[in-house]
C-alpha cells in the first residue's frame, strides 16, 4: 500500500535499567518496527550508558529490528566513530545504523577537551564522508583465511583511504573487515544541511509534506517524520516514508499501531534491505575494475 509507513522508536535511555532496555527493544521488534534509535548526550544530569553501548547490548537479543545509536560528530574521533558503527553492524548481523549527532555545545566540548565551532556543517560532512570511505576500505572478499599459506587476508584488497580535510586527516584502513551491510544506514536531521549524504532524513513540524518534499529534493532516499503521538501517523501517511515515535514513558506494548499503516520488516534481511536499499559495492573495488 502506498500509505504504509516504516515505524521507528526513539529511546532516550534516561533512568533505564538494562532489563527495561531489553524489554523496550523487544516490544518494538514484536510490534513490527523497522528500527530503534538511541539518544545520547555527553553531558547530562541523569545517568545513562552511551548510545553505542546500549545498541550493542541489545544486538544479541534481537534479530530483525535495526539499531541506530546517536554518535556525535564534532566531539568523537572519526576513525573511532566509523569503527564503532561497523562493529555494531557485525554484532547485529547487518542491522546497524547511525543517527548523526551534532552536539556543539560548550559543555559537550569541555567534556572532551575540544572547542566550539562557529559552523559545524562542513565538519559533519567530512565525518560522514570519511566514515563511508572507511566502511569501504576492506573489499568484501579481502578476508581469505588461506591456511596453506598462513594468510588471513589479501592485502591488495584492503585500502588506505588517505583522507585529508580541513578538520582532520585519516589514513585508514578500518581495523575491522567490511561489515554485513557494507555501509550502515545513515540517519540525520534534515535541518543539519547534510541531507544529500543521508539514507534517512528526519523532519518535524506542521508542514511535514513540504519538509519531506524539500528533503527529497536535497537528495534524501527516505524521509521519516518525527512525531510525539501515534495518532499523528495517519496524518503524515503518504507524505513521508516512515515515522519515528518519541513516546517518553509510554510503552510500545500499550500502543494500538494501525495494521493498515504498518510496514513490517522481513526477518532474515538486513536493515538496508528492509528499507529498500541495495548493498553497495566498495568504491575501491569498483575503482579497480
Amino acid at each position: 500500500m502506498a500509505d504504509q509507513l516504516y515505524f521507528a522508536l526513539e529511546l532516550d535511555g534516561f533512568d533505564e535499567s538494562p532489563a527495561r532496555l531489553l524489554e523496550k527493544v523487544a516490544d518494538a521488534e514484536r510490534a513490527g518496527f523497522a528500527f530503534v534509535t538511541f539518544g545520547d548526550s555527553l553531558v547530562s544530569s541523569r545517568n545513562r550508558l552511551d548510545a553505542g553501548t546500549r545498541a550493542a547490548y541489545v544486538a544479541s537479543t534481537t534479530s530483525t529490528i535495526g539499531l541506530a545509536p546517536t554518535v556525535h560528530t564534532v566531539t568523537t574521533e572519526p576513525f573511532f566513530l566509523a569503527t564503532q558503527l561497523a562493529s555494531l553492524d557485525h554484532a547485529s548481523h547487518g542491522r546497524g545504523a547511525w543517527v548523526v549527532g551534532a552536539d556543539n555545545t560548550a559543555a559537550a566540548h569541555a567534556a572532551v577537551g575540544s572547542q566550539v565551532h562557529a559552523d559545524v556543517t562542513a565538519e559533519i560532512r567530512d565525518v560522514i564522508d570519511v566514515s563511508r570511505r572507511l566502511w569501504d576500505s576492506w573489499e568484501d572478499d579481502a578476508v581469505i583465511r588461506d591456511a596453506s599459506t598462513g594468510r588471513y587476508l589479501d592485502p591488495a584488497k584492503v585500502h588506505h583511504v588517505r583522507f585529508e580535510g580541513e578538520f582532520f586527516d585519516v589514513v585508514g584502513p578500518l581495523i575491522t573487515p567490511r561489515s554485513p551491510q557494507g555501509q550502515v544506514v545513515v540517519i540525520g536531521d534534515a535541518d543539519l544541511g547534510i541531507t544529500d549524504l543521508l539514507d534517512v532524513a528526519l523532519v518535524r513540524g506542521e508542514d511535514i509534506a513540504d519538509r519531506a518534499d524539500a528533503a527529497r529534493a536535497d537528495g534524501a532516499a527516505l524521509v521519516f517524520a518525527d512525531i510525539d503521538h501515534l495518532s499523528d501517523a495517519q496524518s503524515v501517511a503518504g507524505a513521508v516514508d516512515g515515522v519515528r515515535l518519541h513516546l517518553g514513558t509510554t510503552a510500545v506494548k500499550d500502543l494500538a499501531v494501525p495494521a493498515h499503516l504498518l510496514r513490517i520488516p522481513t526477518p532474515g534481511l538486513s536493515l538496508r534491505e528492509n528499507l529498500g536499499f541495495t548493498r553497495p559495492v566498495s568504491r575501491y573495488a569498483a575503482a579497480q575494475k
